[in-house]
């Protein structure tokens, strides 16, 4: 279960990853945020941001819905 929800639904690339840093940014370890973006991109964003961040992409457990641990 995720321990914070971003809800962009709507909102363009690059803006649900940006709000995802900028959340992740103050999160202790360990803390699961789920984002909710509807923009096709994020599929391949969220993913890719993690691993340039090094922090854990869990996967998408619903369409739109991608859960990432933070580091």
């Amino acid at each position: 279960m995720p321990d914070e929800v971003l809800d962009c639904r709507g909102e363009r690339c690059p803006l649900p990853v940006i709000t995802l840093a900028r959340r992740m940014a103050d999160a202790p370890a360990g803390t699961v945020v789920r984002l909710l973006a509807d923009d096709p991109a994020a599929a391949v964003d969220v993913p890719a941001w993690c691993r340039m961040r090094q922090q854990e992409y869990l996967g998408s457990p619903a369409p739109d819905t991608y859960d990432v641990r933070r580091v």
